[in-house]
């Protein structure tokens, strides 16, 4: 029988259509015909061999989004490309499409064929985007941390792939809560007031949250039960009052983490061969599991040599003075981990401080015989590394100069470790960048023996504004404060150069302020700081000037206002009612006309001083001590202040030079991890009294107004004062969440040069929350947590001399650039003397209580805090008391 060619095109061209519905899916059948030699919607079978056609054509269909070159571009095919149809062309283009992750329907067609030329279509359906996502089963929080882990927002497209993801991420979330049974379906429901979107609802099942019941343990000797669960941080029986606070729900990965815990404790200890040879979570109730663990301990080892390897810039006997592990010590690897890398003065950081960045050291077990190993410190020590650049990122608030100026990591220098966590520090200290956020990193290259040192900076604001209002006995209090902490002086007449509104950019720190009650009470006082006086070494240069004016009250004003209640009813029981009535006409019960009533000019108490100190950064004992040099003039103009105990009226002044050794390593001003800060500071007047023929016994007795404006015309005192504290890290230092204790001691005296005189001003006013106000004249607040305000220094009780002694343990919150947050908990000691000869250290009043801070960059350190006085002071028990805070303490 003879075939015809037409006959066997035909057959052919069904056997390509066979292919492509293998490779892509059936379509819709269209009817095949011929028009001018020209075969439309051919049918192809796959039986027979494969014919080459030229691409004459590709078409695209279904896809409205992309362009058709871009499609057509995902194929791999072209036109003009000779390929066989059927054929592995064909194939290998469909599979590009899916790998594409785009579509959910795929399918190459040939429309037409003409000789040897042949048309294709590409048939595609785009994956369905979202339009909306539904989170089911869930707590608001646990929402919006799932929304952060997902990223699943509408718009993204919807597949197979991403739908398990979500499911996988889901259900790993809760059972890293404790919900170990945690579900998640995800559903997709068409939009159908959107074409080709999805409403993706996810539910969650959390079921109920596991707990540990009992651990049970077989096979150790070596340690106990209850060592081991000490050792498991983070899975606990729920029933441990010993672990009250600790985790009691389980987590798989925690559990993971816990049982190499204890292999590391065993390691610890010298059980180099310990394991866990079995472990078992079985389901004790629908909310609580059994844990079993079944331990090999092995035997204990120890050291029996410990040789060096490498080495030629130290020798071994410095090396073995280092490391600090000798014969017969037991094998522990977690002291030989510490003593080689960890530890600050460890063997890697004796190299790594001395430039040799490539260092490396591998201790290798060369011998085992019994119970004994062989230490082989092998080591490989390098080049010495220079620093060939430093770049810094992220800095645009400083003038690059002043951020170089701190650093201890300079181009040409040889790499050293340490001065690079100290360059972290300086930075830091500054304030003008996020300590959390910083990424101070070395780059090396080891081919030509340089280190490059990156610095990721991210810059925060730290100019603080102030505004605030209160009420007083003569009504609002107003103040306004702007520090700017980021100042340029010689900028300030370039208003070219200026950043905003101020000259910025050298780190200077400039402080305006004023606090007013209109003619009742004002104050203004200006500072000025430059950290680097000179701009060359780290010399500090400090002015600032204050004045203010308190006027005192008629006593007219009081009997008035007493009378008023006496006459109205308000006063019961012997106690004036301080109500809210119409009667007053405002809520302390007087008008306009007791405003002017309580004004009284001639009573009146003036200040005015000025400060210029002087600093300097220390080299010894190490660059972590200043000095700081300062004098000061100040005067005091009183007039019928009857609230001073031992001055009412004249003018008086004094002349105080002081000097202050100060040393400060802590490594965070904001949320301090580890470090400590010490200063003992020495400031006196001249005692030009003992120079002088004046009878001061005589003076001190006569209770005149002369005899007084005579005695205190020069002020003479002497004030030393000694304040500590430190700060140790009880987890991780180096972790985000980091809990800490802070202790403090502070101690403060105030001496006479000439027993007769003693100064009325400089004293200490102990007690309550230490905020300095109007009415604290010419004093230093102290705070004593737990008791009311002045409590310790009431009036005719001038404080001389004082003793604070804190714990506080603080956990972060919140730790960003928009805000640091942390409560605390603190004990808390202290009292107040009226002499120097009666200070002891040792009588303290007490206190315990919590609270918060809260730091927000343009207003500053604020905080409020609860505390109960266990003491009685003059009669009355300090008892419950809130406190607020505004500012830093030292």
């Amino acid at each position: 029988m003879r075939i015809k060619n037409t006959d066997i095109m035909r057959f052919k061209i069904l056997a390509v259509v066979a292919v492509m519905a293998m490779v892509s899916g059936v379509g819709k059948a269209q009817e095949t015909y011929t028009r001018n030699d020209t075969i439309y919607n051919p049918k192809i079978v796959f039986t027979g061999s494969p014919n080459r056609y030229e691409i004459a054509g590709i078409r695209v269909e279904g896809v409205d989004n992309y362009e058709d070159n871009i499609i057509i571009g995902y194929s791999g095919l072209v036109i003009g490309q000779r390929i066989d149809i059927p054929g592995d062309d064909l194939k290998s283009a469909a599979k590009r499409f899916w790998r594409q992750g785009l579509f959910s329907k795929v399918q190459i067609a040939v429309e037409k064929i003409c000789g040897e030329k042949a048309w294709l279509v590409f048939q595609l359906r785009q994956q369905p985007r979202v339009s909306q996502v539904n989170y089911n089963g869930v707590k608001s929080g646990e929402k919006k941390d799932l929304q952060e882990r997902l990223g699943l927002t509408p718009g993204n497209q919807m597949t197979p792939n991403i739908a398990n993801r979500i499911k996988q991420i889901v259900e790993q979330y809760f059972a890293g809560k404790g919900f170990e049974k945690a579900t998640c379906n995800v559903r997709q429901t068409e939009d159908l007031s959107k074409k080709n979107e999805v409403i993706v609802d996810i539910d969650v099942d959390k079921h109920e949250k596991i707990k540990v019941h009992r651990i049970y343990i077989e096979g150790n000797e070596v340690l106990s039960d209850r060592a081991i669960k000490r050792t498991m941080k983070k899975t606990n029986e729920k029933r441990d009052l010993l672990k009250i606070f600790s985790q009691k729900k389980f987590v798989r990965s925690d559990f993971n983490d816990d049982k190499q815990r204890i292999i590391d404790k065993y390691n610890e200890k010298g059980y180099r061969d310990a394991r866990i040879v079995a472990d078992s979570v079985v389901n004790y109730d629908d909310k609580n599991v059994d844990v079993y663990l079944t331990i090999e301990e092995g035997k204990r080892y120890y050291i029996s040599d410990v040789t060096w390897v490498g080495n030629t810039v130290y020798p071994s006997s410095v090396l073995d003075n280092v490391l600090g592990i000798s014969k017969g010590d037991v094998y522990n690897q977690k002291l030989l981990n510490k003593r080689t890398t960890e530890d600050d003065d460890a063997v890697a950081n004796l190299y790594l401080n001395n430039g040799y960045l490539f260092y490396q050291l591998v201790p290798v077990e060369s011998k085992i015989e019994g119970d004994s190993i062989a230490l082989e410190m092998r080591m490989f020590e390098g080049k010495q590394a220079r620093i060939n650049k430093v770049v810094i990122n992220g800095n645009d608030r400083l003038y690059e100069k002043v951020v170089r100026r701190e650093l201890r990591v300079r181009p040409g220098d040889l790499f050293s470790k340490q001065d690079l966590i100290r360059s972290a520090r300086e930075i830091a200290q500054t304030g003008h960048f996020d300590p959390e956020k910083m990424d101070i990193r070395p780059e090396p290259n080891e081919e030509n023996g340089t280190v490059d040192i990156i610095l990721g900076l991210e810059s925060k604001a730290n100019d603080q504004i102030e505004f605030s209002a209160g009420w007083g006995q003569t009504g609002i209090l107003g103040k306004l404060s702007l520090k700017f902490t980021n100042f340029s002086i010689k900028n300030l007449f370039h208003p070219s150069k200026f950043k905003g509104i101020i000259p910025q950019g050298e780190g200077q720190t400039f402080t305006i302020s004023a606090q007013t009650n209109a003619k009742y009470y004002q104050a203004y006082s200006l500072s000025f700081l430059d950290p680097w006086f000179g701009g060359k070494r780290p010399n500090s240069l400090s002015i600032s000037a204050f004045y203010s004016r308190q006027t005192g009250i008629n006593s007219s004003y009081y009997n008035r206002q007493y009378q008023n209640m006496i006459n109205s009813g308000y006063y019961y029981g012997g106690y004036p009612y301080y109500g809210t009535s119409s009667v007053y006409g405002s809520r302390y019960g007087y008008d306009n006309s007791y405003y002017e009533n309580a004004y009284d000019p001639n009573k009146y108490l003036q200040m005015a001083g000025v400060t210029v100190g002087f600093g300097k950064r220390l080299k010894w004992p190490d660059d972590y001590f200043t000095f700081m040099a300062d004098v000061s003039y100040q005067w005091y103009s009183l007039k019928n202040w009857e609230y001073l105990y031992y001055m009412n009226n004249g003018v008086s002044n004094s002349i105080v030079f002081g000097v202050t050794l100060s040393r400060n390593s802590i490594d965070n001003p904001l949320y301090t991890r580890k470090g400590s800060s010490f200063s003992l500071s020495f400031h006196a007047t001249p005692p030009a009294s003992l120079f002088g023929k004046k009878d001061w016994e005589k003076l001190s007795k006569t209770n005149t107004d002369a005899a007084k404006k005579e005695l205190y015309r020069w002020i003479e005192y002497w004030k030393l004062k000694f304040q500590a504290r430190t700060y140790t890290p009880l987890t991780d230092p180096d972790g985000r969440w980091t809990l800490v204790l802070m202790t403090r001691a502070d101690i403060g005296l105030l001496g006479s040069w000439n027993r007769h005189l003693k100064s009325p001003f400089e004293t200490f006013y102990v007690g309550g929350d230490g905020m300095s106000g109007s009415y604290t004249y010419a004093t230093e607040t102290i705070a004593l947590r737990g008791y009311e305000n002045g409590a310790f220094t009431p009036y005719g009780y001038d404080g001389y001399a004082y003793n604070r002694y804190v714990m506080e343990l603080h956990f972060p919150l919140m730790l960003s650039t928009s805000a640091t947050i942390y409560p605390l908990v603190f004990i808390e000691g202290g009292n107040a003397w009226t002499s120097v000869s009666k200070f002891n250290p040792f009588d303290i009043k007490r206190s315990a209580g919590a609270g918060v801070r809260i730091f927000l960059p343009m207003i500053g350190m604020m905080g409020i805090d609860w505390g109960y006085g266990f003491d009685t002071v003059f009669g009355k028990k300090g008892g419950s008391n809130f406190h607020f805070v505004l500012g830093q303490e030292f």
